[in-house]
């Protein structure tokens, strides 16, 4: 991994860090909308559950969570999940902790008898294949 300096100044790198979402990003309305679309009905971001789902079918017992590639660390295959130039001293270890709090609170909706679903930011573009991802998760064995 390269060290490189920021090109921004402080103040301008904390006003571009503070207009990144953590909830109602665009991957996550463009789920909701085809989810909705599909006769689905849902409840947002639960904080009684363990990593506050996205989305939440509470009669059935399910979640579906709609991460950011590079804020949960998808896969190296994914394009969109890359390292940043700079400060690396505190990027690698706060990305690695998302990716482990990830894990930890999918394990423990499992432990609670809930059933899970991660759906990528560079998935949301296929939303026939979405779409079947979805229904088969929701539609299927808990």
């Amino acid at each position: 991994m390269n060290q490189r300096t920021d090109t921004l100044s402080p103040q301008e790198r904390s006003e571009r860090m503070s207009r990144v979402r953590g909830k109602d990003t665009k991957p996550e309305l463009r789920v909701r909308r085809l989810v909705h679309s599909m006769g689905y009905r849902y409840r947002l971001h639960s904080r009684r559950l363990p990593g506050q789902p996205d989305l939440v079918f509470a009669r059935r017992k399910k979640v579906i969570f709609i991460h950011g590639c590079f804020w949960h660390r998808h896969d190296d295959a994914c394009p969109l999940t890359r390292w940043p130039k700079s400060r690396l001293d505190f990027w690698v270890p706060k990305l690695e902790r998302n990716k482990l709090r990830d894990i930890d609170n999918q394990k423990k909706l499992t432990e609670l008898g809930w059933a899970y679903l991660v759906v990528w930011e560079c998935q949301v573009k296929d939303e026939e294949l979405l779409a079947k991802r979805i229904t088969d998760f929701l539609e299927g064995a808990p």
